[in-house]
């Protein structure tokens, strides 16, 4: 019976809350008005003459048509949240008045709605930590660990400044990596749809002109305007090929772990991004390590934790692999030597920090080493593909023009 009632009880504080408008009069006679989240009416209606307002009208809030579910949470809106929530219980702000306050001031409403739910768990007699793992997909198991520790230690305020602090770094490096590639990424994309509009529009006004020659056509040209037909006549099934291909990329890389370790893998024998993913993984596993060790996590579960944060398939088994070997007895600059992925600097300041016993302090050095590195990489590598999309868009475009116009100048030399 007990059990069936704790099921009932955890079942209604996981149940979304609603946001409501209100109106009512203080004890002046004042009227007044707001929105407060809660599971019923009648909730608010109690916080309501808590505070000593009697209400008048209490309604659920109105959802606008459209957009009213709010933009998705991404990574970037929990390093937000962590700093804020940092700030104010750094501050003397307890956690239900600073998550109260968090929600109030949020804009999106998916956002609003998850921190009133861990509000509401944690009114309901829940840790902060118990509460943040009902939401796995934004708080991964890195950051309830560290929660768990902070308040096992009784240093949460100082633990979640850390966890703030290491997810604008992490944002920070992932932002920089992706505003690299976006710029190559979209000028090929726009390359290849001007391509396909000349191929599918313009190639074929000309071939109607070539008829007229009545001559052979130059082999660049005659291979243009084959080029032309076939994506007249089945631009459909490319698209078809195109999409499935993408699809099936997606797919095997969520589901097979072989795949993605073949991809991880190429992707590091790549030229100049391949170091750019090395130098990036470095820096995320020693400024997590970093950052989980200084929380009080043990080492061996802390490098558990560690090896999916580095980003990369190959260096999450050598993390794992370091991980079995601590376990037994090895230090750690032992057991990163026999993964061979890690540079010799890396391996020296790990033992270092170990025989220092300042091994955190050691990591975090390494990590804001690396972490310039990539950034000095995704500048140059931006200076280097410059140079090489204008080489490719002149091929591209520059080249279907050329094979347009190399009829003319031949009949042009013939006439003459």
């Amino acid at each position: 019976m007990s059990a069936s009632r704790n099921a009932v009880k955890t079942a209604t504080r996981t149940d979304d809350l609603q946001t409501f408008t209100w109106v009512g009069k203080d004890k002046r006679g004042v009227v007044m008005k707001g929105e407060q989240s809660a599971k019923s009416i009648n909730l608010v209606k109690a916080e309501l003459r808590r505070q000593g307002i009697t209400p008048e009208k209490v309604q659920p809030k109105k959802k606008p048509l459209f957009g009213g579910s709010g933009k998705a949470i991404k990574a970037g809106d929990i390093a937000v949240f962590s700093r804020q929530i940092a700030t104010m219980m750094k501050s003397g702000v307890p956690i239900v008045g600073a998550l109260e306050i968090i929600a109030n001031g949020n804009k999106n409403p998916k956002m609003q709605a998850l921190v009133n739910t861990i509000r509401a768990d944690i009114q309901g007699g829940m840790s902060f930590s118990e509460a943040l793992t009902k939401h796995p997909v934004y708080f991964d198991e890195l950051y309830q660990n560290l929660v768990r520790a902070g308040e096992t230690a009784g240093v949460l305020e100082t633990v979640l400044d850390t966890i703030a602090t290491y997810k604008e770094n992490l944002e920070a490096l992932k932002g920089k990596i992706k505003k690299a590639m976006f710029y190559p990424t979209m000028v090929v994309a726009v390359a290849l749809l001007v391509s396909s509009i000349l191929l599918v529009f313009v190639v074929p006004q000309f071939e109607e002109v070539f008829k007229s020659f009545g001559a052979d056509l130059p082999a660049f040209t005659q291979m243009v305007v084959n080029l032309s037909r076939f994506m007249v006549s089945w631009w459909w099934l490319l698209l078809l090929f195109v999409v499935a291909a993408v699809m099936a990329f997606i797919a095997a890389k969520k589901r097979s772990v072989a795949f993605q370790h073949f991809l991880d893998r190429t992707v590091l024998k790549v030229p100049v991004i391949g170091q750019i993913m090395h130098n990036s993984s470095i820096a995320r596993f020693a400024r997590t390590l970093g950052v989980t060790f200084r929380a009080g996590v043990p080492l061996v579960e802390a490098l558990g934790i560690v090896a999916g944060a580095t980003g990369n398939i190959v260096y999450e088994q050598a993390v794992h692999r370091i991980r079995d070997d601590v376990a037994v007895g090895y230090p750690v600059n032992m057991s990163m030597k026999q993964v061979n992925l890690f540079p010799h600097m890396v391996i020296q300041m790990t033992a270092i920090g170990e025989e220092a016993g300042a091994l955190d302090a050691m990591l975090f050095k390494v990590a804001e080493f690396y972490e310039q590195e990539v950034n000095n990489a995704v500048d140059a590598l931006s200076s280097l593909l410059e140079p090489m999309i204008m080489v490719f868009l002149g091929v591209v475009v520059g080249g279907m023009v050329v094979a347009m116009y190399l009829p003319i100048f031949k009949l042009a030399s013939v006439v003459g």
